[in-house]
């Protein structure tokens, strides 16, 4: 019990889950924009099983550490240029994510983003298909969160609480973003923006051109402060009236 009273020990859980809960705001961004296509009932269950899938993967991964490595290898080359099992998996997340973004804001955009009855909402979309996008794509950012933890920490035991409580966070967070990105337009093509530029850093992580996630969350972080502004402006103008 010693190594409870370590402040190292600590330092590390708090930075990394701090780090995962960051790494994790893409995977609840998606996880709520797709859940948002099944029957409202179905949501919640949605939601959980697909995190669920996230924290499973991810502690999997972390047992598995050895192969999860043997993923940065290279595994053949192609005109000269090396390619991983890593960078492939990479590539096929980012493509997924650029693919299905720009589809929904087509979708959003053009007016068919209509239940069956005709009103305003998500179309509805089969449990089946909505659960294995969402394991699909928690497959990539298990990958890409596990490889980030293995660099920052030794320990198995630390990484695993980190995990376990950033998935409880992110379980807590993803219903009053669902229900945000759901009642509010604007927010929704933001988050789906997101969704973009996060799958053009994946294909460009899997070319090898590393782009600095501080970037990104920074763009993100200034995005959300002004749509925040605008939330507040539209809603005093309401009053107003």
């Amino acid at each position: 019990m010693d190594f409870l009273l370590d402040p190292h020990i600590w330092a590390s859980f708090l930075t990394l889950t701090l780090m995962e809960i960051v790494l994790g705001i893409d995977n609840v961004i998606f996880v709520s924009i797709v859940a948002n296509r099944l029957p409202p009932e179905r949501r919640a269950m949605g939601r959980t099983i697909g995190l669920s899938g996230a924290l499973v993967m991810r502690v999997a991964l972390l047992f598995a550490l050895t192969w999860l490595i043997g993923l940065t290898a290279v595994a053949f080359e192609v005109l000269g240029h090396a390619v991983s099992w890593r960078d492939i998996i990479l590539m096929a997340g980012g493509v997924f994510l650029l693919v299905k973004a720009t589809l929904e804001i087509h979708n959003t955009v053009e007016g068919e983003d209509h239940g069956p009855d005709g009103s305003a909402g998500a179309a509805v979309a089969g449990f089946g298909v909505v659960i294995a996008q969402i394991m699909a794509l928690d497959l990539v950012f298990s990958v890409d969160s596990i490889l980030t933890a293995i660099g920052m920490v030794d320990d198995v035991g630390v990484m695993i609480a980190a995990v376990v409580v950033s998935i409880g966070a992110m379980m807590l967070a993803s219903k009053p973003i669902a229900d945000f990105i759901q009642n509010h337009p604007t927010a929704k093509m933001l988050a789906l923006s997101f969704l973009l530029l996060i799958g053009v850093a994946l294909v460009a992580d899997a070319l090898q051109f590393h782009i600095p996630r501080g970037y990104l969350y920074a763009a993100i972080g200034f995005s959300v402060a002004v749509e925040a502004l605008n939330q507040v402006a539209r809603r005093n103008k309401r009053r107003t009236r």
